[in-house]
């Protein structure tokens, strides 16, 4: 038996019990031993029988003097024990565990733990979690600092507890050390069966946390040395013709928009050019909140590849977004001779085009690319892995540009897109006013309708956004949009058009929708969530939004960035029917916080990257023991894993630490 021995595999384990472990995603002993306690439960106060008292959770050790199962008139099993330490004797009383008589027996040495209570008018451990003393043998699931561990049906923490320590015991012989000595010396680190030992059963809570600071490290290092790698491989094994850039030809373009470039947007374009010219394939991502002008940057780049005599594409994730960067790049770049084409699901242009943009349907095998030199990957961990690199592999080493709205935390950043270069629009277009947002309460929900129509009859349009499609039997105060447009139309609103969007809709009527809303045809715009990326109508300046508290605080961001495009001060109204004093505060936020990257820190916090971005299916590990918060030890770990690669990019001299890795990347792998 080895850390990879598959779980099923090892004696009192076996299909019942691994089958359980599975949805704990632990599937090897190595799944095991590093599926970390979520807490402690402090039993390490040992009392004596006369010092107990009622109502308290307490820890005895003392011996069984009797030990009997009594049936109940009313057919209840019911097992007494009687405890004697030396100050006094104390009852401890069982229900339906018959078993407990063939388990202990008079004179065997026992700890108990439980709450002491009134039994037959005598104090009582009532139900107490039991361990028999042997004397070799420390206890784990009594008198001292218990794990209490994640559990799911059939697997309890005290099965985990046993199972652990019996793991440990045998393995800790080939529990090898795979960090080298300096690393661990100079970051003060634990040594990995100290860690291993005290993250499960720690002595005192110091020992838990320094164990959980050494685990931390392991996993930030490992995820530093694969992106980091990854970069390294990409700069080394490819090679690309450096492209020339024609700056005035570049500054004519910029001229011709009818807007003044942000500074961010400059440095941005600095950035992707200076990378253009290199003879290494650029690997860069764009991150820019909401309305930060991404597209107009990226039309850059595509621009310096046309001069070039090279094509682009740009995949979106949806039809709606795709539709609106063509839109969008098509009008700047037409008048200066460069041939914008669209294919999507329901759209395939013919001809030959400078400059395609589409959505997944950019993969299809019969779709070529005579003479691809840029890529440009919008909303990128909304694509899986192998999309990515199948759109990569249509040239033999094009230049990337990925781009998202969804903000990322320096932390995360750092961590997961280490293997990226990182340019950011951190500032709005001048003119553009602060989103107002409003947390409202139900009662005030005619108010909020009132106040819809008032900007209405302005000359402005407004989003209702419901998250469900269809009615839901078990979320039946959750509105949808089917059936909210309906009584919207019918009793709110009967004098205004409404219109509805959703994903269900066909891809023709989705556009059909949007360009009705886009030129006024309807007032007000019904909608499920599928606006948050992708719909730009200047036009619209209140967007209310139905149970929020079923969003994270990164997708409502998202949802009101639909609105304040234009130079009108735009309200966003967050509905919820929760009390809850949680969610009330968590919405909140929103009204005190209209920067992404803030609000992105918080709900990283919160819900953790996996909601967030999406990374769960996408070849981002879930963490066990890190966090995306901790950018110390982030900074620690990524200076150690440039000084390893930087001494063996191939991790030869680190035979230990590349297996880790290699491991490591397996279990990461997607698809």
């Amino acid at each position: 038996m080895d850390l990879y021995t598959p779980i099923n595999e090892i004696n009192k384990i076996g299909k019942y019990y691994s089958t359980r472990l599975k949805k704990l995603n632990i599937q090897t002993v190595h799944d095991l031993l590093f599926h970390i306690p979520s807490r402690y439960e402090d039993l390490s106060q040992i009392k004596h029988v006369n010092e107990v008292a009622p109502d308290e959770t307490d820890t005895i050790s003392g011996q069984i003097w009797e030990i009997r199962n009594v049936r109940t008139k009313y057919g209840k099993n019911l097992t007494f024990a009687t405890i004697h330490d030396g100050t006094g004797t104390i009852d401890s009383v069982w229900f339906n565990q018959p078993f407990l008589t063939k388990t202990f027996k008079v004179g065997l040495t026992i700890n108990l733990s439980g709450k002491i209570g009134h039994f037959n008018n005598k104090l009582t451990l009532i139900n107490p979690e039991y361990e028999i003393r042997y004397k070799k043998e420390r206890p784990i699931h009594t008198g001292r600092l218990v794990p209490i561990y994640p559990e799911t049906a059939g697997i309890t923490s005290k099965w985990l507890r046993s199972r652990t320590s019996n793991l440990l015991n045998i393995l800790s012989p080939k529990l090898n050390e795979y960090l080298p000595n300096p690393i661990i010396k100079r970051n003060k680190l634990l040594d990995l069966k100290t860690a291993l030992y005290n993250i499960h059963f720690p002595d005192k809570l110091e020992d838990s946390i320094k164990a959980r600071e050494r685990l931390a490290f392991d996993e930030l290092l490992l995820i530093q040395l694969s992106t980091i790698k990854r970069k390294l491989e990409w700069q080394e094994n490819l090679s690309s013709t450096p492209l020339k850039i024609d700056q005035e030809k570049i500054l004519h373009l910029i001229s011709t928009l009818p807007f003044q470039l942000t500074a961010a947007q400059n440095q941005s374009i600095k950035d992707i050019l200076t990378d253009l010219a290199k003879n290494t394939p650029m690997n860069r991502l764009l991150q820019g909140d909401v309305g930060s002008g991404k597209t107009v940057v990226a039309t850059v780049a595509i621009y310096a590849a046309y001069l070039n005599k090279l094509q682009s594409t740009l995949m979106a994730p949806t039809e709606i977004l795709s539709i609106q960067h063509f839109q969008t790049i098509s009008s700047i770049l037409n008048r200066l001779g460069v041939k914008v084409g669209l294919r999507t699901g329901s759209t395939k242009e013919k001809g030959d085009f400078d400059c395609i943009i589409g959505t997944h349907a950019l993969l299809s095998e019969g779709f070529k690319f005579p003479n691809l030199g840029l890529i440009i990957i919008d909303e990128q961990h909304r694509f899986g892995v192998i999309q990515r690199a199948t759109l990569r592999s249509k040239s033999q080493s094009p230049h990337v540009l990925t781009m998202t709205a969804t903000p990322i935390p320096r932390s995360l950043a750092l961590t997961l897109y280490g293997n990226l270069d990182l340019s950011s629009l951190d500032e709005l277009p001048e003119g553009r006013l602060k989103i107002k947002t409003f947390v409202v309460p139900p009662n005030k929900r005619n108010g909020a309708y009132t106040f819809i129509e008032r900007h209405i009859k302005s000359g402005n349009q407004a989003f209702i956004i419901c998250p469900l499609i269809d009615p839901s039997e078990s979320l039946e105060s959750v509105k949808s949009a089917k059936e909210e447009h309906q009584r919207l139309q019918n009793e709110v609103f009967p004098e205004l058009n409404l219109g509805l969007l959703h994903g269900r809709l066909p891809s023709k009527e989705k556009q059909n929708v949007i360009e009705k809303f886009r030129r006024g045809d309807y007032h007000i715009l019904v909608s499920t969530p599928v606006v948050e990326v992708g719909i730009d109508i200047t036009n619209t300046n209140v967007m209310m939004i139905e149970a929020a508290e079923r969003f994270g605080l990164a997708a409502l961001h998202q949802l009101r960035g639909r609105v304040g495009r234009g130079l009108v001060q735009s309200y966003c109204l967050l509905f919820t029917e929760s009390t809850s004093k949680e969610v009330i505060e968590r919405l909140k936020l929103l009204e005190k916080y209209n920067i992404g990257l803030k609000l992105a820190e918080m709900d990283l916090t919160l819900r953790g990257p996996g909601e967030i971005y999406g990374t769960a299916q996408h070849g981002v590990p879930s963490l066990k023991a890190a966090s995306f918060q901790d950018l110390k030890l982030i900074q620690q770990s990524r200076k150690e894993a440039l000084a390893i690669l930087e001494k063996d990019k191939s991790l030869k001299s680190f035979p230990t630490l590349m297996e880790k890795l290699e491991r490591f990347e397996e279990d990461i792998s997607p698809d």
